[in-house]
């Protein structure tokens, strides 16, 4: 188990509690799987008399839904106590494969039904938990971080919100830009990169993959994607290069300035493994684009690393460019809703966080450092060592 002796020596603030929305229940059913385990092996090893009560559990899963009017209006109801609870609340807002009756019309979820759907649990709880947190992978509008001219501030507001609510800690993955928790600076916010997952995918499923110098070498597909790459190459000890955007600022096409190339600066690729990291797969435009050149550059494979597959155009490209061998896996993690069709795909790796997430829960709920769980350096380093022996 994960940090057992960091957990043996500290007490749980309160009984864990899971809440899982709509859209978020497979995740949470994997990681309440993790968790129970966890908490079985932690009690194997401790006298029965230091177990406090709800500890270890054969589920630690609330039964909860949201009920909805013929007029589309919705309730949050939650079908046990959760008084004294530490209550995690998992909410994916990126999963529009639900639907839901207005009027006798079918609507498909967006991202601001997702929230209000978590508010309403939240609401549910009427203030009877010990403390709530919310877990929320694919930070809602988190990427309108910044105002540039006189646009909404989402994501802040969004935070602001919950604080407001009573939620004590938000657990996310890979935002797009952390700084936005500065609009909660006395609350909790933990920003998690699944850095080490993507490597065991890759080590995993790809026989021959190797990580050194010689081998491989980490491309940033933009500038705002640097700070991912330089961990990366940084980690691994292998050289970094990457694309920025040139964009015509002179028209606005979908709320973005359009790309009108893409720019390398780097050393040669030739007959190496790259690896392109960055937080999400939106339409995937830019992202091929890069794929291609750097193929174009006389690379060996190219390997696409993202937090989030959301293909929000479909896979169509996906399928020409690895037709054409411009692209030979794309990694994505399971934190957010995934095409069923994707996961069919011959290119396709999943980099699985269920247990990453229940560590990290584990870890909250005893109230001690996340610093264990948050760095993967140890993990990454004794990974790299059995590639190298093999």
């Amino acid at each position: 188990m994960p940090n057992i002796e960091l957990l043996e020596k500290s007490t749980p603030v309160a009984p864990v509690r899971i809440a899982a929305l709509a859209g978020c229940q497979d995740l949470a059913n994997e990681v309440d799987k993790k968790l129970v385990k966890f908490r079985k092996e932690l009690v194997a090893k401790k006298k029965p008399s230091q177990i406090p009560q709800g500890y270890s559990l054969p589920s630690f899963l609330v039964d909860s839904e949201i009920i909805r009017f013929g007029t589309g209006e919705g309730k949050g109801h939650i079908k046990e106590s959760v008084r004294g609870a530490d209550l995690f609340i998992m909410v994916d807002i990126t999963n529009y494969s639900l639907t839901y009756k207005v009027c006798g019309h079918e609507n498909h979820m967006s991202p601001d039904n997702h929230f209000q759907d978590l508010k309403r649990i939240i609401s549910a709880a009427t203030g009877k938990a010990h403390r709530i947190n919310v877990v929320m992978p694919f930070l809602y509008e988190g990427r309108q971080h910044r105002r540039t001219k006189r646009e909404s501030m989402d994501c802040a507001l969004m935070l602001q919100e919950l604080r407001d609510m009573g939620v004590s800690n938000f657990i996310t993955f890979d935002a797009h830009d952390p700084r936005v928790q500065n609009a909660i600076p006395l609350n909790g916010f933990d920003n998690f990169f699944p850095t080490y997952q993507f490597l065991k995918a890759l080590v995993k499923e790809v026989k021959d993959f190797k990580l050194d110098n010689d081998h491989l070498m980490i491309i940033s597909p933009d500038e705002g994607a640097m700070s991912r790459a330089v961990y990366f190459s940084n980690i691994l000890g292998v050289d970094m290069g990457m694309f920025y955007k040139r964009r015509d600022y002179s028209t606005v096409v979908n709320g973005k300035n359009p790309i009108v190339a893409h720019e390398f600066l780097g050393d040669s690729v030739e007959g190496k493994d790259v690896v392109i990291i960055d937080d999400m797969i939106a339409s995937g435009e830019s992202m091929l684009d890069v794929a291609k050149q750097i193929k174009e550059r006389k690379a060996k494979r190219v390997f696409i690393c993202t937090t989030y597959g959301l293909f929000t155009e479909g896979l169509a490209k996906f399928d020409e460019y690895y037709e054409k061998g411009w692209i030979d896996r794309v990694i994505t993690t399971n934190l957010n809703y995934r095409l069923p069709e994707l996961l069919t795909k011959e290119y396709y790796i999943e980099a699985n966080m269920s247990k990453y997430l229940a560590s990290i829960i584990d870890i909250i709920n005893h109230d001690v450092s996340v610093e264990k769980v948050r760095s993967n350096n140890e993990k990454i380093m004794e990974l790299m060592e059995k590639v190298n022996k093999r």
